[in-house]
């Protein structure tokens, strides 16, 4: 007899937490898919190191660095607080971390050891130091998924009814795999094939029938549906199906690479990060 099949989960959860306004959003979507894997989620906060301006004025050095502790300390406090507070009723396996040193790195680091990164979206009205490409940044420097929270926040929880972006590529077949926990647990999986060429490297004769039968394997519900970009970006047309079908959760392959802080990424990635209204599960 064959043995049973084990579900698939995550059991470590890092979820990025911040001074910034928007966290709670983020740390109850981390705190929620938790609950539902049983697993551990590690809050991590970042205290920028101290950087001196070049030219100052009227402050002494130990007045700079001063203030420099007591707006860490009393970010940190408020970090802290709201990770408590996601957690408050609930019965987690839970870790608080503090680091010294630059956001995108420390989680870069960090991720290498949680199934699962939870971070915010760019959020172009906030007032922190968190780097504007964050989401990116990671996803492309460390070998570990990364789930997107949008700044405007979630209705439901995600990954009951998720689009799957899926282009034939190595990204879109690490995406699909690394996804695959919120997948076979979805209650309807659409793979989205867009604009798509049949060729022997690529989609087979059927674009997008390879990849559903993969899943089904796995016990995912999942359709295909095909569309065409015509004049309007593959981006565009990812977030007007995930409308149409009023998807809660978006999963795509991202391509690029990073050198020196300045991202390259393909297009439809650039348009799903900036204008999601979902959240965005991302791999590299």
């Amino acid at each position: 007899m064959p043995a049973k099949e084990l579900p698939m989960t995550y059991k470590t959860i890092l979820v990025h937490c911040d001074a910034g306004p928007k966290v709670a959003q983020r740390l109850v979507v981390a705190a929620d898919l938790a609950e539902r894997d049983a697993a551990h989620l590690v809050g991590l906060h970042a205290s920028p190191p101290l950087e001196a301006p070049v030219f100052f004025e009227g402050m002494p050095m130990d007045s700079l660095f001063a203030s420099y502790e007591a707006g860490a300390k009393a970010d940190e406090g408020a970090a802290r607080k709201a990770f408590d507070k996601a957690l408050k009723g609930r019965h987690l396996s839970s870790e608080w971390r503090v680091t010294e040193g630059f956001i995108d790195t420390e989680l870069a680091v960090q991720a290498r050891y949680a199934d699962l990164l939870v971070v915010g979206q760019t959020d172009p009205e906030a007032q922190t130091p968190t780097p504007s490409d964050l989401p990116e940044s990671v996803v492309l420097s460390t070998g570990r998924p990364c789930l997107v929270v949008p700044h405007v926040g979630v209705r439901k929880p995600p990954g009951q009814n998720v689009l799957l972006c899926w282009n034939a590529t190595r990204e879109s077949a690490r995406a699909a795999a690394d996804a695959l926990p919120f997948l076979r647990a979805a209650r309807k999986v659409t793979v989205l094939v867009v604009d798509p060429r049949t060729s022997p490297n690529g989609h087979g004769a059927e674009p997008g029938a390879d990849a559903a039968h993969w899943l089904a394997r796995h016990g995912v519900k999942v359709t295909v549906q095909r569309d065409v970009a015509a004049d309007t970006d593959v981006g565009g047309v990812i977030l007007s199906r995930a409308a149409d079908l009023d998807v809660d959760l978006i999963v795509m392959g991202i391509y690029g690479h990073s050198r020196v802080r300045e991202m390259v990424l393909g297009g439809a990635s650039r348009t799903l990060l900036a204008s999601m209204t979902v959240p965005v599960f991302i791999s590299h």
